[in-house]
């Protein structure tokens, strides 16, 4: 029993079952025993093997793909008319990788680089000094701020990858016809998963709800709804753009999607709170919904793989491996695979975009 396990056990005692979106926001955000505060959790790469860490991210794969994100700000600032100034901003920036490249393949359109004003939200001071680490030798003003509120008041551009996974869900599971929200419970022999008494809104179940089985799963995000509605509003106010990359699906269904990595591998989420990074996959369909309804705009989908093909990542990758001896050229071409392969990282990662006003993205077969 560690000493996160000890502190829930305690709170339990006292207040009876958490919900298991309670229990996910004390693992990864305890100020003194989560994930978050007490852990470098991201891999860093050496070019050819993962380091440390318990999970690597795209930006850590391949330079490549913070560039390609790069060449998408360029391009999507010159769509909204090259406002100046105008803020950059990253959501859960990491090591402070994908900045890190953005801003060397932006550096190829100097105005701009003078334009913008690049600011993380980041809660970590740990992970606050390794970004400060990695973007201070680019020569380019940083700025940190702790919440998107704090952004400022001025045309933006977001960019976020895998952080929407990793905010809390709530889960229901089907007993007796209704859809109980599942709670977590600490007793003498362990963790348990129990049902609550609280029921999810019907309006809010996908279509099949009434035919799906007993201990059918609905997972139900409403925390990442939310962002997705400030998200929307703060461009609709100040004129902007959004681009979300996270694993997940595209239409909202039934299954139980919540896991914990440790060490590159899975891990059970109840093992050792605090010790794994937990996260469940985005419902990109009720996060479309909301980015709608804040900004009366479109919004483009696709999947991670397509995304950067379309970008030019082939032809990336042939300029990079150009110079280079066949030993390097093989590393890109498996970090290509690695980022756009349905096997991998293309399927399972999409892609969603929305800017106020319309314009078209680069990047998208069919923007709608």
């Amino acid at each position: 029993m560690n000493p996160l396990h000890s502190k829930l056990a305690r709170l339990c005692a006292a207040n009876g079952p958490m919900t298991l979106g309670e229990y996910m926001h004390a693992c990864l955000a305890d100020p003194g025993h989560g994930y978050y505060a007490t852990r470098d959790s991201i891999a860093a790469t050496d070019g050819t093997s993962a380091t440390a860490g318990d999970f690597i991210t795209a930006p850590e794969v391949s330079q490549m793909f913070g560039e390609l994100i790069g060449v998408w700000c360029v391009d999507t600032w010159h769509k909204l008319g090259r406002p100046s100034p105008f803020c950059l901003a990253e959501l859960g920036p990491g090591r402070g990788r994908m900045m890190q490249d953005m801003l060397r393949a932006a550096s190829l359109d100097p105005e701009f680089l003078r334009s913008a004003r690049v600011v993380l939200v980041e809660t970590s001071e740990k992970l606050r000094a390794i970004q400060a680490s990695a973007l201070k030798p680019l020569g380019h003003s940083i700025s940190w701020v702790n919440s998107i509120e704090a952004l400022p008041d001025m045309p933006t551009l977001i960019v976020a990858n895998e952080f929407l996974d990793a905010i809390p869900f709530r889960q229901f599971v089907k007993q007796g016809g209704l859809w109980r929200e599942v709670g977590v419970n600490f007793g003498e022999d362990g963790i348990a998963m129990t049902a609550l008494a609280t029921t999810v809104d019907p309006a809010l179940l996908p279509e099949g709800a009434a035919s799906e089985p007993e201990g059918s799963v609905f997972e139900y995000a409403p925390a990442r709804e939310a962002l997705a509605q400030t998200l929307a509003q703060r461009i609709s106010a100040r004129k902007g753009a959004i681009l979300l990359i996270d694993y997940g699906h595209f239409r909202s269904g039934f299954g139980d999607t919540f896991q914990a990595v440790r060490n590159h591998a899975s891990s059970d989420p109840f093992s050792a709170p605090g010790e794994c990074d937990l996260t469940s996959h985005v419902d990109f369909e009720r996060i479309a919904s909301a980015l709608a309804a804040g900004c009366d705009c479109a919004v483009h989908p696709s999947s991670q793989g397509d995304f950067l093909l379309n970008l030019g990542l082939l032809e990336r990758a042939g300029a990079l491996g150009a110079p280079h001896p066949d030993a390097v050229r093989a590393r890109i071409r498996s970090e290509v695979e690695r980022l756009a392969a349905p096997s991998q990282m293309g399927e399972l990662f999409k892609v969603l975009a929305i800017s106020c006003p319309e314009i078209e993205m680069a990047g998208f077969d069919n923007p709608n």
